[in-house]
């Protein structure tokens, strides 16, 4: 029902501005764009869901290989502690909680190609244990929102943009990024804790906090005993590391059972590739009216307003340069990482604007993109909360990383 009312008001309020473009400014461009940018979204949709073709083929298929071998029941017994917690309606040591164990820990090292198929099959799982097939159940919108949050522990991609556009030190964004993501995940879970009536000082919910304060902060003083030349290096050899052991722990795992590893993958990638087309309209729908409200000039607007309000109050305006990055990042990962790019681009990588460009982009993931995506693949059309609370941990993630950049490099 949310994203309902997004999608219309993307329409209402492009089309408004639009008019008042046309009528008063003179753009006789603007709706000829607005078209243009539904043909070239509407292609993009089309094009990201075929990409993720290949991608949720490959590791549905080795997923399916896991279970059957007995892997995803392990992962399940090792996430149990905390996992019975958060997700109380999910039976104990069922395969699920396996699945969601692997996508989060996929998150955390910023495994995007494996998180997405292990997330995309989580979700599958939970929708079996639905009673209500068309709304989102309890455990999803936990899941979602946890995924929203974008929690991860090494931003590899964002390190990396930083170094070809003339960095000095494109690892300076690592803490503020990891303090910012962590607040965003932070606010997500216990939110949703709060509506979902669940007591988040139980024992194994504070060891689970608690254990991953520990392990950020202890990749905080690794990465800062690291040459600045080694940190790109060691996170890439890591997480490509991890990703090949995987494979192949789960295919020796099936050998181990004694299955059949080859038509248990051809089994799971079938999945793959009807998770992938079914998801193709919902995607569509979400990058349209996104890109209809950007084309329209309405984010424009947006941000010009605020910065007009701020300034009148007599506030710092030197975060709103970087506002295009902020509201961006929940409605679309490609364009807040061009809009990255861009700031870095127009100001500087080290400018206040660059890095905190840098760490807003890191701090969370795109609520919209991932509603879509996730509830799309399970035909979930009653999402309930799930939007306004993600966006309220956007919201955390995009204030922490302006005060920490503030704080950090101002």
């Amino acid at each position: 029902m949310v994203l309902n009312y997004i999608w219309i008001a993307f329409f209402l309020i492009a089309f408004v501005v639009a008019s008042c473009k046309l009528i008063f400014m003179g753009d006789t461009q603007v709706f000829t764009e607005i078209i243009n940018a539904t043909f070239s979204s509407a292609k993009s949709g089309f094009e990201i869901s075929l990409g993720l073709t290949g991608i949720l083929t490959l590791w549905l298929g080795i997923m399916k290989i896991g279970e059957r071998g007995g892997v995803i029941q392990a992962f399940a017994r090792l996430g149990a502690p905390v996992f019975s917690k958060l997700f109380p309606d999910i039976p104990k040591d069922h395969p699920v909680t396996g699945s969601i164990f692997m996508n989060i820990s996929a998150n955390l090292l910023g495994l995007d190609n494996a998180a997405t198929p292990m997330g995309l099959k989580a979700m599958q799982q939970l929708q079996e244990l639905n009673p209500k097939k068309e709304t989102a159940s309890n455990a999803m919108i936990m899941f979602l929102c946890i995924n929203a949050s974008g929690l991860t522990l090494i931003p590899i991609t964002i390190m990396m943009y930083r170094a070809q556009l003339g960095a000095a030190n494109p690892s300076d964004v690592f803490l503020p990024i990891m303090l910012a993501t962590f607040t965003s995940t932070l606010v997500a879970i216990l939110t949703v804790c709060f509506k979902q009536k669940i007591n988040v000082f139980q024992k194994n919910l504070l060891l689970f906090f608690g254990g991953l304060g520990a392990l950020i902060g202890g990749l905080i003083l690794l990465f800062n005993s690291l040459p600045q030349e080694k940190v790109s290096l060691y996170s890439t050899l890591f997480a490509n590391t991890l990703l090949f052991t995987i494979i192949c722990g789960f295919i020796v795992a099936g050998m181990r059972k004694k299955i059949n590893v080859y038509d248990a993958f051809i089994d799971g990638a079938k999945e793959g590739f009807k998770t992938a087309i079914t998801i193709i309209p919902y995607l569509v729908a979400i990058l349209v009216g996104i890109a209809v409200f950007r084309a329209s000039g309405a984010m424009d607007f947006l941000i010009d307003g605020v910065r007009y309000g701020v300034a009148s109050v007599g506030i710092n305006t030197d975060f709103v340069e970087a506002l295009p990055t902020i509201l961006m990042k929940p409605l679309s990962g490609s364009g807040a990482r061009g809009m990255m790019i861009d700031a870095m681009s127009t100001y500087g990588a080290d400018s206040f604007v660059g890095r905190l460009a840098s760490v807003v982009q890191g701090s969370t993931d795109t609520t919209l993109y991932v509603v879509a995506l996730y509830y799309g693949s399970v035909a979930i059309k009653n999402t309930r909360y799930t939007v306004p609370y993600s966006l309220l941990a956007d919201l955390a993630g995009a204030i922490a990383a302006i005060a920490l950049t503030y704080l950090f490099f101002n």
